[in-house]
């Protein structure tokens, strides 16, 4: 639970930075800052910047990639909290459950 707390807590750091520095972090700007950066980066990429850093990614059940349409919904459903707030035994929350997904830790080769 720890590197996930981490990662959710770099990315909203960054999503409110940006949302301050370009938006004056005014109504939902960082929420909406927030869900532009994890729909891109997890639908492209499969990690966020938070996610990076504590080497996690978010995968299909199978190990294949998440995918746009997952990068999409898991955010939607990130964004209204009590999904990622409710999870089973193995730590998937209903956003992933949603979508098949869960975020897996990953070496990174350099």
């Amino acid at each position: 639970m720890g590197p996930r707390l981490g990662a959710l807590i770099i990315d909203w750091a960054l999503a409110s930075l940006i949302a301050y520095a370009f938006f004056g972090g005014t109504g939902n700007s960082i929420l909406l800052v927030f869900a532009a950066g994890q729909i891109v980066l997890v639908g492209l990429l499969g990690y966020s910047i938070g996610h990076r850093v504590f080497s996690l990614q978010v995968q299909k059940l199978d190990g294949s990639a998440a995918g746009p349409l997952a990068g999409v919904v898991r955010t939607v459903l990130l964004c209204l909290v009590i999904p990622a707030l409710i999870f089973d035994a193995d730590q998937r929350g209903l956003h992933d459950r949603a979508m098949k997904t869960v975020l897996v830790k990953v070496k990174h080769g350099r």
